[in-house]
């Protein structure tokens, strides 16, 4: 008669080390997110106001944050969307 030894019944997982860890792709992206963000908040408080002069006459003035907040927008969107997304297995 034979017998089958079993397995352990609790293995533990060797977590990596800290540095590891706050190097990892989504901590970058999060901080990378995070930083635009900021910018945007700083052009907010202390941005200056960009002027547009038509032809006919006319004039229109818009915070500069509007500029700065559609590309942390669009790096937002881009990061969240490669930053998180892990490639798939083709094997």
């Amino acid at each position: 008669m034979s017998t089958l030894s079993h397995p352990p019944t609790h293995v533990v997982a060797e977590r990596p080390p800290r540095s590891v860890q706050l190097l990892q792709r989504e901590t970058l992206v999060v901080l990378a997110i995070v930083v635009m963000w900021l910018a945007v908040a700083a052009a907010a408080v202390w941005g200056g106001d960009m002027h547009f002069n038509g032809n006919d006459g006319t004039s229109t003035v818009l915070p500069s944050v509007v500029a700065v907040a559609l590309f942390a927008f669009l790096g937002s969107w881009a990061g969240f969307k490669h930053g998180f997304t892990h490639p798939r297995n083709t094997e």
